[in-house]
């Protein structure tokens, strides 16, 4: 029992320092949310934007999404071991996304849409083998569509939209046999259409 609670503490610490991390990459709050809010001297789980496991004390999903906030996700965030949900659509976080994201292997629901982020889609979103839905619309991402996301099976939703993606789509993405949904417009794409998307019977959009 011993054991159990001073693991369940460095848990909470981890956490905390990795919330603590992203605050610290905030630099404009407009409704000072985390400024007033995300407090040491409070539970993280009582964070506005933070969900905890019923459970137990760690992160499991995380919605600052339409605060307005202006930053950078700091490498920390892979740190949080628990989180199911990673969601801060429509802010103005910009920078590329650091590899120690690639840690999250609970993650199903990576929500980054309506940023500005920029530089290449990373090619280890492929390790997220849990991931069901991929909305990076709406951001300044260059470079193809890495054919690692075909690893990913689970994958139900993939949006793309609007950023400035190039050269040819690859036929390994038609083979994830979840995907329901996948919007690849407004970028400069090239090329024939694989013909395997025939053959996806669960596509729906």
């Amino acid at each position: 029992m011993a054991s159990l609670a001073i693991a369940t503490v460095s848990n909470i610490t981890t956490d905390q320092y990795a919330l603590l991390a992203l605050k610290a990459q905030i630099s404009y709050d407009p409704h000072n949310v985390l400024t007033s809010n995300w407090s040491v001297s409070t539970s993280i789980c009582s964070w506005v934007g933070v969900t905890c496991g019923s459970g137990h004390q760690q992160v499991i999903a995380l919605n600052l999404s339409y605060m307005g906030l202006v930053g950078t996700v700091p490498p920390n965030i892979g740190n949080l071991s628990s989180l199911v949900s990673l969601s801060i659509e429509n802010n103005s976080f910009h920078g590329s996304l650091p590899n120690k994201l690639a840690c999250l292997y609970q993650l199903q629901h990576l929500s980054l849409g309506f940023n500005k982020f920029g530089g290449e889609i990373p090619t280890w979103i492929g390790l997220l083998t849990k991931l069901q839905n991929l909305l990076l619309h709406g951001n300044n991402f260059r470079g193809t569509i890495p054919s690692s996301l075909s690893n990913i099976s689970s994958l139900q939703t993939i949006n793309l939209s609007y950023n400035q993606l190039s050269g040819s789509i690859s036929s390994s993405i038609f083979n994830i046999y979840n995907l329901k949904r996948m919007d690849l417009s407004d970028n400069m794409l090239s090329g024939p259409m694989p013909s395997n998307i025939s053959y996806m019977s669960s596509l729906q959009y």
